[in-house]
């Protein structure tokens, strides 16, 4: 298995400095073998995982697995692998449940935008294309586990080609599949975070517009700074050396775009690029000021504007002279997530700002096998291609063991798929990988809000095939 180490390493790293002990009776040493115990039985789970066939069979030995081992340790390590697997099958909820990172106020946090009354809130969407304009890359991060952080840069990415930016680079595309560009979507072998839809859509969304994309990911085993001077050195030698007049748009885990601080003991790949290029990047901040599933883990300067304003899509601040503001240095600009809303359990801002449009199912279709996975995919796509949109169907909570799965006169599951206009090729497939049915679907333009009684807006071109 193929598996970019794209956050993976910082991850782990985050882990061990965030939970140093976890008794007085506990060495620091012991507590920190015992992580890396877990992170070796993690990394033999997900190769276990990958040789099933099928996401839902890959899935179910994650599920399993987080069931049976049951110490705080491999919980905790744990926890973040099958977090990116929830998010492959479209359950962000469980993602963000199953791995958290605590936002907490931290000493070189600059003072909240609300304190002075300087900054005014504005849309994210229009402030960040004004800024890059006097930029030549623009740099974007996200948590790997919480797609929400995605959302913003699949939206930016028609105003910031527009402005002139020419290339794109993904810290998680495999440098071996050299027909990405031709082809023009992703498929399980362009890399490991690419299998989540909407990361799959940024992606599929730059080809589209005419990007070069860059797969920079280190190919050697380097790990912390060796690796960040590799990626760097990677974007530099495809990007800068052959075109010097290029303009970048890249996206990155956590803190490999910050410009300046401690990173993991050295530097990060943003501040080897500066050094190599002489480029400053505009760096857009997006892992800490989201909603978390438990509101404790929330930073409280979110809290304080979530409260004041509600804001309905991704927010930043900016002073009178245009300035915006930034939680930490590092960073030239802070993204606010707005509050999540649900929709049969699903995350509203799926719809990507309006780009997309809600697509009911119904687990009808699933013949009582459950759980049931249902994949969209863009009809003029192969098989092979990563789903549009995926969901989970099942009558009991996914999360629910094989004991757990008595069933007393439960009614057929629905969910919602969050789809472009355009024709799709829908598949429902069960446990085994064993295809229960496909249809042909056409989503329109003016597609209603799909709701549970809203059956009619099940548009099928042609019969559904046994």
């Amino acid at each position: 298995m193929q598996v970019s180490r794209a956050g993976l390493t910082l991850g782990c790293t985050l882990l061990l400095a965030c939970f140093s002990t976890t008794s007085p009776a506990q060495s620091v040493t012991q507590w920190q073998a015992q992580q890396l115990e877990a992170s070796r039985k993690s990394e033999l789970i997900m190769h276990e995982a990958e040789s099933r066939k099928g996401l839902l069979a890959q899935y179910q030995v994650m599920r399993y697995a987080h069931v049976k081992y049951n110490d705080t340790a491999f919980r905790l390590i744990f926890g973040q692998y099958l977090s990116w697997y929830q998010t492959f099958i479209g359950d962000y909820s469980d993602a963000s449940a199953s791995f958290s990172i605590k936002q907490s106020l931290a000493p070189d946090d600059h003072a909240s935008p609300l304190a002075s009354g300087d900054y005014s809130a504005k849309s994210a969407l229009d402030v960040i294309p004004e800024l890059a304009k006097n930029y030549h890359a623009v740099f974007f991060n996200e948590a790997h586990n919480v797609p929400m952080t995605r959302i913003l840069t699949v939206q930016l990415l028609t105003k910031l080609r527009q402005e002139g930016f020419n290339y794109f680079a993904s810290e998680t595309l495999y440098q071996t599949d050299t027909k990405l560009q031709s082809r023009g979507y992703p498929i399980k072998a362009s890399g490991f975070y690419t299998e989540e839809p909407i990361y799959a859509e940024m992606v599929r969304t730059a080809l589209k517009l005419g990007f070069k994309v860059v797969a920079y990911e280190a190919t050697s085993d380097a790990v912390g700074d060796a690796r960040e001077k590799e990626q760097a050195n990677n974007l530099y030698r495809d990007v800068f050396k052959k075109d010097p007049d290029a303009r970048l748009v890249l996206n990155a885990g956590y803190a490999h775009i910050q410009k300046s601080g401690n990173f993991l003991g050295g530097s990060s790949m943003a501040e080897y690029l500066h050094k190599l290029t002489g480029i400053d990047p505009l760096t857009i901040e997006q892992t800490m000021l989201f909603p978390h599933q438990v509101s404790q883990d929330d930073h409280p300067y979110y809290k304080e504007v979530i409260q004041s304003l509600h804001p309905t899509e991704p927010t930043v601040f900016v002073d009178k002279a245009g300035k915006p503001w930034t939680l930490r240095n590092g960073y030239d600009v802070s993204v606010f997530f707005p509050e999540q809303q649900f929709q049969l359990g699903r995350p509203t801002w799926a719809s990507l700002g309006g780009l997309r449009k809600s697509f009911l199912v119904s687990g009808d279709r699933c013949r009582h096998d459950y759980p049931c996975i249902v994949e969209a995919h863009y009809a003029d796509e192969s098989p092979d291609s990563i789903p549009a949109d995926v969901l989970v169907l099942d009558p009991v909570p996914l999360s629910a063991t094989q004991d757990d799965r008595i069933l007393f006169n439960k009614s057929e599951p629905n969910g919602m798929l969050y789809l472009r206009p355009g024709k799709y090729r829908l598949t429902y497939t069960d446990q085994k990988n064993i295809v229960l049915l496909e249809q042909d679907i056409t989503v329109t333009a003016d597609a209603p809000m799909a709701t549970p009684s809203a059956s009619a807006s099940l548009q099928l071109s042609q019969p559904p095939q046994a």
